[in-house]
């Protein structure tokens, strides 16, 4: 047969197709640098893709009663009890069966097996927002780990320590699109305060002492570590660090000296100053110490979104929401004060509205732990670097006392001021219109048949502005919400990971039914690992915060925001779970109270009026003087 060379390196190739009786054809091998040691890895990772060759190797030694080596999976097992990490959500898939293999030889370690890996991720970040632990979640490659990534920006952008794991092929591999490969270190990089791809099993134990240092250290966020199937099988001999040293991660943790003694001289010349506190509040643990100030300078507290339950919204400091759609009152405080004092939070859009409208008469100080904050949406007067609690330990003994009497007339003007702005028509009627179920009077009666002591974990939408208003929250990190990326599903899942991690709280989900329909299958979760939570669903038959900027901004175009939903109650059974209905004011006690008396997770349907607006509501582009609160004429449908 005649063949001829194609080049070097290359098998020869067949000219014809015709074959003489009893020539021997010549076997060609298509493998891309045949014969070279690049090629005899990569043949020998798909075998071990297919074979699980070592797996094989382990149970031939415990076969003849030999114990088996440590490996890479080992060495995860042990960094996340190290690390005080007893809790992972997660999902299995081929790369991580290593992994699975050997975690019943970790019993203190307790896999929950959720429905879905959007639901692992967002199950951590409730479980690191209740706990103040990081959260972790696990993921098997491609799929399963692009499933993690809307999880994963939820944490960033609210500052969540948690820490990703996601397997990948083995080394040899990547690069090669092969099944379930994609680049998630490459796509995670934008949304991760760090990621790891780890190939080498000896490398487990710094990486993951270092993720959990990074993720849980200065501002809080997720760290992703990429694990190939090789480095959890290999043999891994390196030990635990005892400490970690990161020469190029230092955050500040100090106030500048300077920075705090202006920010004390700027409080004590002010006479209307109001404290602006957000999530780095509950972060940095210094719900006393916010406190303290607050009533030695006798300065009204108003919280962002994620400042909810920085302060007990009972105590007469508490001013309370501020923003898009707090109250009136606390948005009119921050219009006319001549002093914000920002702490832990970064000026979003959905506080400040138009910027150069912004607290026009205010001073600012602006305390935060990362400087990237500082500037990069409002310009401040007195901008401190360093962790909230240090900087107030250090503030508050520069801080001349101020008398109640001294800011009488301020106080008796902002008291008027939230008297007006709770007889509005749209605020806590209890019976919205003709006796209507409203959403404002549901999420009352839950936090006061909870005693004000339940975690409370809000979706996104109506439901999460009117579980921000109406519960009254006096616990810290009681209120449980996804404020930066506004992530629609995050409310059960969240849920469960809060109830996990403090099982000592009556947790309830209060959620929409766009929302629910995200990740209802997560309900499964509850049953099979009997995790309590009680999920409220306001359910108005609407994506209800679509339908109201319908209606509000788009002239009544409704359009895809009228929503189907099965039969909550039924499907809710269907999963185990016991499921109550409401659709009058005076059902809503008895119905929250049949959820409460079940030992398990239970569901309650609240039938809400589809028309019922959040108020008040600053309009896009407008500022926190331009606010929307009366509601409309009923608009046709």
């Amino acid at each position: 047969m005649a063949t001829t060379k194609d080049g070097p390196g290359r098998s020869p190739t067949a000219m014809t197709d015709q074959i003489a009786p009893g020539e021997q054809r010549e076997r060609i091998n298509h493998m891309p640098g045949a014969g070279t040691e690049r090629a005899e890895a990569i043949s020998a990772g798909r075998r071990e893709m297919l074979a699980d060759t070592r797996r094989l190797q382990l149970k031939s030694l415990a076969e003849r009663g030999l114990k088996r080596p440590r490996i890479g999976a080992d060495a995860v097992c042990e960094a996340l009890l190290r690390q005080g990490a007893d809790v992972v959500f997660g999902f299995p898939g081929g790369v991580l069966l290593p992994l699975y293999d050997v975690l019943g030889d970790y019993p203190e370690l307790r896999h929950i097996l959720v429905r879905h890996e959007q639901g692992a991720a967002h199950a951590a970040d409730g479980f690191a927002r209740a706990t103040g632990k990081a959260g972790v979640c696990l993921a098997t490659s491609g799929p399963g780990a692009t499933n993690l990534v809307t999880g994963i920006g939820n944490a960033m952008l609210d500052s969540v320590p948690m820490v990703a794991i996601t397997g990948n092929v083995v080394s040899s591999l990547l690069g090669k699109d092969a099944f379930q490969e994609i680049d998630i270190t490459g796509i995670t990089l934008p949304c991760t305060k760090h990621n790891y791809l780890v190939r080498d099993p000896n490398e487990i134990p710094r990486i993951f002492a270092e993720a959990f240092h990074i993720a849980q250290t200065g501002r809080p966020g997720p760290v992703h570590i990429d694990l190939t199937k090789d480095a959890l099988m290999g043999a891994c001999t390196a030990e635990h660090p005892d400490k970690v040293d990161l020469p190029g991660f230092k955050p500040n943790f100090e106030g500048h000296p300077r920075q705090v003694k202006l920010a004390a001289q700027e409080i004590a010349r002010a006479k209307r100053p109001v404290i602006l506190a957000g999530h780095g509040v509950l972060i940095s643990e210094a719900t006393a110490e916010l406190m303290e100030l607050a009533e030695k300078a006798q300065i009204p507290v108003a919280h962002t979104l994620l400042g909810v339950s920085a302060i007990d919204e009972a105590n007469p400091l508490s001013l309370g929401w501020v923003g898009m759609h707090g109250w009136k009152h606390v948005n009119k405080a921050v219009q006319s004060a001549d002093l914000l004092i920002a702490l832990g939070m970064r000026f979003d859009d959905r506080v400040t509205g138009h910027v150069p409208t912004f607290a026009p008469y205010a001073r600012i100080v602006h305390v935060d732990i990362d400087p990237a904050e500082i500037g990069k949406n409002v310009a401040v007067e007195v901008p401190i670097v360093g962790d909230v609690k240090r900087v107030l330990q250090a503030l508050i003994p520069l801080v001349e006392p101020v008398s109640a009497e001294t800011r009488k007339e301020y106080f008796d003007e902002l008291a008027e001021w939230r008297r007006e702005s709770e007889k509005a028509p749209w605020h806590g009627s209890g019976a919205w219109r003709n006796g209507q179920l409203s959403a404002d009077f549901v999420v009352e009666r839950i936090g006061a048949a909870s005693d004000h002591d339940a975690t409370i974990v809000a979706d996104v939408g109506q439901n999460q502005m009117w579980a921000a208003r109406y519960a009254g929250f006096k616990r810290p990190n009681s209120h449980i919400s996804s404020g930066g990326l506004g992530t629609m599903g995050y409310g059960l899942p969240a849920a469960m990971g809060a109830a996990v991690g403090r099982p000592d709280k009556e947790t309830w989900a209060i959620v929409g039914d766009g929302g629910l329909q995200m990740t209802s299958q997560e309900m499964m979760t509850l049953v099979q690992d009997r995790i309590p939570v009680k999920i409220a669903l306001l359910n108005n038959h609407k994506l209800g915060m679509i339908r109201q900027w319908q209606e509000l901004v788009y002239a009544g175009n409704y359009h895809s925001s009228n929503l189907l939903g099965p039969d909550w109650c039924k499907l809710a059974e269907a999963y185990g779970i016991p499921g109550f209905q409401a659709s009058t004011p005076d059902e809503v006690d008895a119905a929250i109270a049949s959820a409460q008396a079940v030992d398990g997770p239970a569901l309650v349907e609240f039938i809400i009026a589809a028309e019922q607006n959040v108020f008040p509501m600053m309009p896009a582009g407008k500022g926190l003087s331009d606010l929307l609160e009366e509601q409309f004429e009923e608009p046709k449908q």
